[in-house]
């Protein structure tokens, strides 16, 4: 059968001035804060057919971990008619949400917030894949070449567009630890990541026994979802983490301000190894468990005690999945190994959810075509400045920005939403060479080092720090 030749999608001769590629939060933020502002001409490609934002994990009650003040605009523009408070009163929500007392939003009311963003906006592509990013130096444009595609996944027409600056808003991925990827590509038991939880979670509740590996957020909120589902004593659940304990995470006041614009600041300015030093270290401010999460799960737990017996629930941290296998074709195998005991053993399970996080999406595909003009840190990352660009050649005028792709340069503020706002202003500000958005000064009333940096604007009558010498 001959396949039917694609048509060409027509675009704008006139290049634009901001081509956005993916359409999550982040973006969808940028999107919301350049609407307003005349002298820009954006648009924004995304693959799937429409907003989508974590749609297996959006489980009855699951919470943000952020104040509904981290929406896609407040805290740039709190005027801006696409926050979260106008969202609700255009659906008639205001007083019931004024009565309700609540800071912190369910995660599902957030993304119906977002949707309802992404449905009005102007200059939001879905169903549109970008194949590739070009530098045309005749013409000093980036070239954006993207394929439509139809309700049914297929592509439909070709297009290309030109642009004075990209974006890159492309997300995370779901990480599946090397020793489990043969399970998930096998059929047979039941073994997904969290991310399709919801999918399957009428499979996964009829399950002899289930095992959740993970300790963040979304295994904690699995684990809870399925202990509140299953028969009392007969729950058969097993939760086994990596880390050395269920641990918390970090939500005091001045602990908090590391998830501010000083901070991401002071973050940017250190050398590359003490930046990755870091990062790893600070895994409790952004991998942790709510600890409202934390004390549901005890609280349920508890509950099931009341009549003298335990639960049938076995919570283990500290334990590495070594490897696994299948046994016959209806159950898995896993070898395990427990770090401070240095012990080993294996545990038989019917289904397994993968609560093992996300990894940033490789930009290698995408930015295939800029590789000779990207410069990179000495472990091959793309350097990125502290306006979120790329570094690139000199020859390039154009200016290729990311959002949720600087962890390694940023922080742990990359992936919260609640920088999501002042990222977006930052862009914009730096994109249009004004103040659309004009930032706060200061934003923390920790000071994050001993010499203030310059890109850290000075405050006003902050006492100068006397030198420490010997013997004082």
């Amino acid at each position: 059968m001959t396949p039917t030749p694609l048509h060409p999608r027509h675009e704008p001769e006139a290049p634009r001035d901001l081509v956005g590629i993916g359409i999550g939060p982040f973006n969808l933020s940028l999107a919301a804060l350049a609407q307003p502002l005349p002298e820009l001409d954006t648009v924004f490609y995304e693959q799937r057919p429409g907003f989508d934002w974590h749609p297996g994990l959006l489980i009855d009650g699951a919470t943000l971990q952020v104040p509904f003040l981290a929406d896609l605009v407040t805290l740039a523009d709190p005027t801006s008619p696409w926050s979260f408070l106008n969202h609700l009163k255009d659906r008639d929500r205001l007083f019931p949400f004024y009565f309700a007392e609540r800071f912190h939003i369910q995660r599902a009311e957030y993304d119906a917030y977002c949707r309802w963003v992404a449905d009005r906006l102007p200059g939001l592509h879905f169903g549109h894949q970008v194949d590739a990013v070009r530098w045309n130096p005749e013409r000093a444009l980036f070239e954006v070449d993207f394929t439509q595609l139809g309700t049914d996944g297929e592509a439909e027409a070709l297009g290309r567009t030109h642009t004075r600056n990209i974006v890159l808003g492309v997300g995370t991925a779901p990480h599946i630890p090397d020793a489990l990827k043969p399970l998930v590509e096998a059929p047979g038991v039941p073994v997904i990541h969290a991310a399709d939880y919801l999918a399957h979670r009428d499979r996964f509740l009829t399950a002899e026994h289930i095992t959740v590996i993970g300790a963040g957020q979304s295994g904690a909120e699995v684990f809870l979802d399925l202990l509140r589902n299953r028969p009392a004593g007969r729950e058969k659940i097993h939760w086994l983490a990596r880390t050395e304990a269920f641990a918390p995470m970090e939500y005091s006041k001045l602990g908090l301000e590391h998830f501010t614009p000083d901070y991401t600041r002071y973050f940017h300015a250190l050398t590359e190894p003490v930046r990755d030093r870091l990062v790893a270290a600070q895994w409790q401010l952004h991998k942790g468990i709510d600890a409202d999460t934390i004390a549901a799960i005890h609280d349920e737990l508890y509950r099931r005690t009341l009549h003298g017996d335990w639960p049938d629930a076995v919570l283990t941290p500290a334990v590495t999945v070594r490897t696994a296998g299948r046994v016959a074709t209806t159950k898995v195998e896993l070898h395990l190994e427990h770090g401070q005991q240095g012990t080993r053993s294996r545990l038989t399970t019917d289904a397994v959810v993968l609560a093992t996080g996300y990894r940033e999406r490789p930009l290698d595909r995408i930015l295939a075509g800029l590789d000779p003009y990207l410069r990179r840190d000495d472990s091959e990352r793309p350097r990125i400045d502290d306006q979120f660009r790329l570094h690139l050649d000199p020859s390039v005028n154009g200016r290729v920005y990311v959002q949720n792709a600087e962890l390694h340069t940023h922080g742990v503020g990359a992936p919260d939403l609640g920088l999501a706002a002042w990222r977006s202003a930052t862009i914009l500000n730096s994109l249009t060479g004004k103040d659309p958005y004009p930032l706060p000064r200061r934003t923390a009333f920790t000071t994050f080092g001993l010499e203030p940096h310059p890109q850290i604007p000075p405050t006003r009558n902050t006492p100068a720090l006397t030198p420490l010498t010997d013997g004082r």
